[in-house]
């Protein structure tokens, strides 16, 4: 129905129409007071009469002053805009205004005053309130929350950062502040990948692509680069931003600075070394013993002066080789023994460095009266990772297996590899493992053995070392038949 029908309704039918109009009024969800030229209310909707908790006695021919608080009155001074409009048939769009009737709380309202004009004329005006408490308080209470946020954001010790979803940083917390040296107005607007250091970029560029089609969040460990040129290592957990509908609108990263993390595991994995060469001295003194004892019997038939030169040649041979073999057995201990200074991963043959640990505890192994098979592919195995850690992990799986057999038993070692993957596996013919501590024979400072045997640490940084080369370490046991180790690392 348009306007010209509406007209015509009203002269057809008045009644109907006040009617119509009644019922529009009384259905809309703001209050509503019509007031006439002397500025008397002259109709009030049941919206008004609820939220005021007033009575049409109390209302309806009543001057606006005395239906409106008088606080309303004078803070909007609602009189004056009321005849303005009357004057200038334009509305006013007024502001918010607080409203509080008694014994009901505080209401917070959006007022509006409009001409009610017939035919030309203002006849009366309109003043239109429109209840804003609800809404004001959830802007409120979101206001309050993204203070909040914020305010977690800014005091958090880890990096926090967004970015888009090509990687350029948006946000950047004082923490990566205080970390990289670089301040955030620096930093925004610059891509992610360039404040790593660029042989991270290849991972975190995956992890990117990664979030694009699902929404499971990334975690990886790559460097941050700081001002002054430095290399933070960092563990990044990447979440997708998933605004307004939209799959994919950027990343939220959070990362924490594992330098001191590093200097622990490092001195962890000294003093398990240091616990190893323990275990093995009394094999590594048997070893140097022999060639030794070698060297001290030629020395004493050198002495003789009527000495066959063909003996004494045979005699400088043996000591030759004594001193040979017994230097060659001190260099790979001190080897073993010295810190490492680097975790420079390169190029390594896994095969080589299972070698050379299998002739660290060769002498343990007669001891222990442990036999040792090995199972090896013709070819080498080529690795990326570090040799001195790759050692110091398979060391400790062997030492374990010979604990585990103390009256003699056998251990296999196999090596082998797919197309990805490289893979040893380690057997003992030992007491296994209790399915109750098979669950945590990873864990730090986990051990069975008898106090003073062992330091719990052996299996953790043999975990930690793989994890570190990308790899992964199961194990299968059987109580009172033996134990598996099987390790997988990423082939080059």
């Amino acid at each position: 129905m348009d306007l010209t029908e509406l007209d015509q309704l009203g002269r057809d039918d008045p009644s109907r129409y006040k009617e119509m109009f009644g019922m529009f009024l009384e259905s809309i969800p703001s209050s509503v007071l019509l007031i006439s030229t002397d500025l008397r209310v002259v109709f009030a909707n049941k919206n008004f009469f609820t939220k005021s908790r007033q009575t049409r006695h109390d209302v309806i021919g009543q001057r606006l002053e005395q239906v409106l608080p008088e606080g309303i009155i004078e803070h909007i001074n609602i009189t004056s805009k009321v005849r303005e409009v009357f004057d200038t048939n334009e509305a006013v769009r007024g502001d918010r205004m607080t409203y509080r009737a008694p014994g009901i709380p505080m209401s917070i309202y959006y007022y509006s005053v409009l001409p009610f004009a017939w035919r030309g004329e203002v006849d009366n005006v309109v003043l239109l309130m429109d209840d804003v408490t609800e809404q004001v308080r959830l802007s409120e209470e979101v206001r309050r929350v993204e203070r909040h946020l914020a305010s977690v954001v800014e005091c958090a010790r880890d990096v926090v950062l967004s970015t888009d979803p090509e990687g350029v940083v948006l946000t950047w917390n004082p923490a990566a502040e205080r970390l990289t040296g670089f301040p955030s107005a620096e930093v925004k607007g610059m891509s992610l990948f360039e404040r790593c250091v660029p042989d991270g970029n290849e991972k975190l560029r995956d992890a990117f692509t990664q979030l694009r089609t699902n929404d499971i969040s990334q975690t990886l460990e790559c460097e941050l680069l700081t001002k002054s040129g430095n290399r933070i290592p960092i563990c990044w957990v990447l979440s997708a931003m998933n605004l307004e509908g939209t799959r994919f609108r950027g990343v939220v990263a959070v990362g924490r600075d594992l330098t001191e993390q590093r200097k622990l595991e490092t001195q962890l994995l000294q003093s398990q070394k240091l616990a190893a060469l323990g275990v093995m001295a009394g094999g590594i003194a048997h070893e140097i013993r022999n060639p030794l004892a070698v060297c001290f019997s030629a020395a004493q038939f050198l002495k003789k002066s009527d000495i066959d030169p063909a003996l004494r040649d045979d005699c400088i041979e043996r000591i030759a080789n004594g001193i040979e073999k017994a230097s060659a057995i001190i260099e790979n201990l001190l080897r073993f023994a010295r810190p490492s200074s680097t975790t420079e991963m390169t190029p390594v043959d896994l095969l080589e460095v299972i070698r050379d640990a299998l002739q660290l505890v060769s002498n343990q192994a007669k001891i222990a009266k442990v036999s040792i098979s090995v199972d090896f592919p013709d070819q080498a195995i080529a690795v990326h990772g570090n040799a001195n850690l790759l050692q110091q992990m398979f060391l400790n799986l062997f030492l374990n297996a010979f604990n585990s057999m103390p009256q003699g038993g056998r251990m296999s070692v196999t090596g082998a590899q797919a197309e990805e993957w490289a893979r040893v596996q380690i057997a003992d013919t030992g007491c296994g493992i209790s399915p109750q501590h098979l669950p945590r024979i990873f864990d730090p400072f986990f051990t069975v053995s008898s106090v003073g045997k062992g330091t719990g640490l052996g299996l953790s940084i043999c975990y930690s070392i793989v994890k570190q080369h990308l790899g992964d370490i199961e194990v299968q046991s059987e109580e009172g038949k033996g134990t598996t180790f099987t390790i997988r690392l990423p082939r080059l």
